[in-house]
């Protein structure tokens, strides 16, 4: 398992809520064990008591995004440091499930997930895989989306640093709007110099506009 991979932990846990909507599906256990994905060993270490401690760690992850999303690289990497301190992880050489042609185990890097809990174990693959992306790509590769209300997180892996938005809907739904505001513009300028234009009549030689026809 690679460690880019690792990151994508933190961006699942972030996504589960939005908070200018309102909208937040952390909110059960079962709700806790779907972010683990395949790792069903782990999630089956989950209980009740973790949907709050989630949510605690939800909180401090979408804080690291938002510092990124501002600009504020010192404090990103506080926040995410302060993580890495608190919930260590286990570096191991692995070649489980991967196999060359020959059988032969295809070695790579393993996070071992903390045994204490499943919140420990979630927050120190999360934490992790998000500092890897940090260090290997820049903080500028941690983004909220600018799709109002959206804001969900993503990870930049674009090849010209370009991504805005979360997904494709949500661009979609972007550019839709600004192409509905531009077309508003135009259509106000439009109005605006017509009325300029209809005031620029000219007035007869004792400073009056020149009566309609047909009166």
């Amino acid at each position: 398992m690679e460690l880019a991979y690792y990151s994508d932990y933190a961006v699942r846990l972030v996504n589960t809520e939005e908070p200018a909507r309102g909208k937040d599906t952390l909110t059960s256990v079962e709700a806790v064990r779907y972010l683990f994905g395949a790792s069903q060993s782990a999630a089956r270490r989950a209980t009740d008591s973790d949907v709050t401690r989630f949510r605690s760690i939800r909180a401090r992850l979408r804080a690291v995004f938002e510092a990124a999303d501002t600009g504020d690289e010192t404090l990103a990497v506080d926040l995410l440091n302060s993580l890495l301190l608190e919930f260590p992880v286990s570096p191991q050489i692995s070649g489980h499930d991967f196999r060359d042609d020959d059988g032969r185990p295809l070695w790579h890097m393993h996070l071992a997930d903390h045994p204490s809990n499943a919140t420990a174990g979630y927050a120190a693959i999360a934490a992790m895989g998000l500092a890897f992306h940090l260090t290997e790509y820049g903080v500028d590769r941690l983004g909220l989306c600018e799709a109002a209300p959206c804001r969900n997180a993503y990870l930049d892996t674009s090849t010209n640093r370009s991504r805005r938005y979360c997904s494709d809907r949500c661009a979609t739904r972007a550019n839709v709007a600004a192409y509905r505001a531009r077309k508003r513009r135009e259509a106000d300028l439009s109005e605006k110099t017509g009325l300029a234009a209809d005031s620029t009549q000219p007035s007869s030689a004792h400073g009056e506009r020149p009566a309609p026809r047909g009166r």
